[in-house]
């Protein structure tokens, strides 16, 4: 499941007030994900009857499964819309099939077997998401030769803001280039970056694929510049949203939250009527109203009614853009650990954040490594002893807390990263490697697993998928992890989504559906199977739900994590999963506050609402405890003791609320 990708690719002609500039007819673009190169977009423009029609050509493999994709554009020489046709796949589990054509102020528009027909608006253009970007490069144009208006419509339906946002200069080849930078907003979940130089020719583009993972696309031969494209996209977007942001700051260095319940995390219990009182960013008094002195000039937050509680934390994110700041401290997450990422753009976002120049939760990072072969991830990729500890060695001097291990790290390499791990104070989590179990991991040093699955995997399992409680394989799987202490992430709500019967209301999944942008509502609604196919799958979710209570029950530590989907919401829903699993409402939040703050030991200053903690807090209208999905009615929000609107936070990230 998951989102679109990116590439750019040359316009034939680059129009300006007076004068018309020939570019190539032919063009290259290499595509990168977790900056690895994956595959190129190639176009051909052949000239006609006043028609310069762009043949574009793309493909990738991303872990082993190739993504081709098809188009034709065709636009006037005025740059003004024609034809566009585009077939083929923008991700592993995604497809398209869409033509669009303007016959005489008419848009005659067929996505899959739907065809309608409308009458052209001015200033409209066909663009299809993020791919290919042979198109977004004659948009750039288009947008160019209209006088940069403040937002275009597209077809099949939306529209599309771009704004130059300024200049860049980077050094190839001993010579400096002079780039102009645009945001384009409209095409995926958020803004994309792009720089162009002064003849219009796109050099790069950095947007996110169908799957929610970044993707960019370099002009060739400028692929050695990657690495400071990722940093600036990283630093540039999170700047957008703290200058949007409206300032809801206190103006004093005291905050006092009063008269709510709040949720003592650390010994099960709850704290009616309570006084949270916060000096400088730090919890400094918690206790009962009339029992605690608030300081005159205190800013006063009335909880009267509501529930006071620990910011969440969600241990598996993949913060692939910087939207997934403000969406996550909209629901009350606080704190994420990074699951494996492009070093220099987490390294950018990261300090972004924390140097208070961008919005988003406090980051642990995990860096990944991966083995090579065709189902390999990213360019961070060890196959010998001395690859693994120089990789373990770069991640820990570059402030990262934890190593990831990815699927395709060979047995004898996944003993020699732990060890270095170790050696350096780190721990490690993870997939289980192709060709080992989860014991095999276990033993060889890993301290934690990511998904569920690679429990569920050495399990007794029946001919419906379904798992045998009963039998001495599946007991013994669950003795082994709780043995070995082992930490496990389970990311139900992914495999809820995956397996799910698409003809499904989703909003039984996600109620704030139809709150998120369309680009994410697009994504999502045909995400999982269909009816025949997702009844297959229905044992084995239901026996990956009872997995988690049954790891829980016998002692084994979970925490909560959620390998993305609906951004910052998935986390509620995770929670919402393990009640459902036959955990209480506060069983549920000490996995997404107090364990994992234990777990990366980091309980003495985060992880529960506690004197001398950092004060990162969320206020629900409601109470979880009672009925767990009301711990997504967040109505306000303290991160490090800065106060956030969450509504403010959503509509930043272009939600509807």
């Amino acid at each position: 499941m998951k989102k679109l990708i990116p590439f750019l690719l040359l316009a034939a002609y680059i129009f300006t007030a007076n004068a018309q500039d020939t570019l190539p007819d032919t063009g290259t673009f290499f595509l990168h994900k977790f900056e690895q190169h994956i595959g190129q977009e190639t176009y051909k423009v052949s000239h006609s009857a006043n028609v310069l029609t762009y043949a574009i050509d793309f493909k990738f493999v991303d872990r082993g499964s190739p993504v081709p994709l098809k188009a034709e554009l065709a636009v006037t020489p005025k740059l003004e819309p024609v034809r566009l046709l585009i077939k083929g796949n923008v991700a592993r589990g995604a497809t398209i099939n869409d033509s669009i054509s303007i016959v005489d102020d008419q848009a005659i528009v067929k996505v899959d077997d739907s065809l309608y027909k409308h009458k052209l608006n001015p200033l409209t253009f066909p663009v299809t998401g993020y791919a290919p970007g042979t198109v977004q490069q004659v948009l750039l144009q288009y947008w160019k030769s209209n006088h940069q208006p403040a937002s275009i419509n597209t077809l099949p339906n939306g529209s599309v803001q771009i704004k130059k946002e300024g200049q860049d200069t980077v050094m190839f080849n001993g010579k400096p280039m002079i780039l102009d930078r645009f945001s384009i907003a409209g095409l995926i979940w958020g803004n994309e970056l792009l720089w162009a130089d002064k003849a219009g020719r796109l050099m790069c583009l950095i947007t996110n694929d169908a799957e929610a993972d970044k993707l960019e696309m370099m002009r060739v031969p400028y692929e050695t510049l990657l690495p400071t494209f990722i940093s600036k996209a990283a630093t540039y977007s999170m700047a957008l949203f703290e200058k949007a942001m409206p300032k809801t700051g206190s103006g004093s260095k005291v905050i006092a939250i009063t008269g709510g319940t709040v949720i003592d995390v650390v010994n099960g219990t709850t704290i009616p009527n309570s006084v949270v009182l916060i000096e400088n960013g730090i919890i400094k008094t918690v206790g009962k109203v009339g029992a605690i002195k608030i300081p005159a000039g205190a800013k006063i937050i009335d909880a009267k009614g509501k529930t006071v509680i620990p910011g969440l934390w969600d241990m598996h994110a993949h913060f692939e853009q910087a939207e997934w700041g403000p969406a996550y401290l909209a629901v009350g997450a606080t704190t994420v650990r990074d699951c494996g990422n492009e070093f220099s753009y987490i390294n950018s976002i990261k300090k972004a954040i924390d140097g208070g120049k961008g919005i988003g939760p406090e980051i642990l990072k995990a860096g990944i490594i991966d083995g090579k072969g065709q189902f390999a991830l990213g360019i961070i990729q060890a196959e010998t002893k001395e690859e693994a500890i120089k990789y373990v060695d770069r991640y820990y001097n570059n402030g990262f807390v934890q190593i990831k291990i990815y699927s395709s790290v060979k047995p004898a390499i996944v003993k020699v990263i732990c060890d270095e791990a170790h050696r350096l104070g780190l721990t490690v989590t993870g997939h289980i490697p192709i060709g080992m179990t989860l014991q095999q991991g276990v033993d060889s040093g890993m301290d934690m697993v990511n998904h569920v699955q690679y429990v569920y995997s050495i399990m007794k399992r029946n001919k419906d998928r379904s798992i045998d409680f009963n039998d001495s394989t599946s007991k013994a799987a669950i003795k082994f992890i709780k043995d070995h202490n082992v930490v496990i992430d389970p990311t139900l709500g992914v495999f809820e989504l995956s397996f799910r019967n698409v003809k499904d209301d989703i909003t039984s999944l996600e109620p704030a559906f139809y709150t998120l942008p369309l680009s994410l509502q697009a994504l999502f609604k045909d995400t999982g199977e269909d009816p025949a196919r997702a009844a297959k799958f229905k044992p084995m979710f239901d026996s990956e739900v009872k997995i988690v209570k049954t790891l829980y029950d016998a002692g084994v530590t979970i925490v909560a994590g959620t390998d993305q989907d609906f951004p910052g919401y998935s986390l509620d829903r995770e929670l919402e999963l393990y009640v459902q699993a036959g955990l209480t409402p506060m069983q549920a939040l000490q996995t997404a506050t107090i364990t994992p703050a234990r777990v990366m030991k980091m309980d003495k200053v985060s992880g529960s609402i506690e004197a001398g903690k950092h004060a990162d807090i969320a206020i629900v209208d409601g109470d979880p405890l009672n009925n767990i999905r009301e711990i997504r009615k967040v109505t306000l929000v303290i991160k490090a003791g800065k106060i956030y609107d969450p509504v403010q936070l959503h509509q930043l990230v272009g939600f509807s609320k």
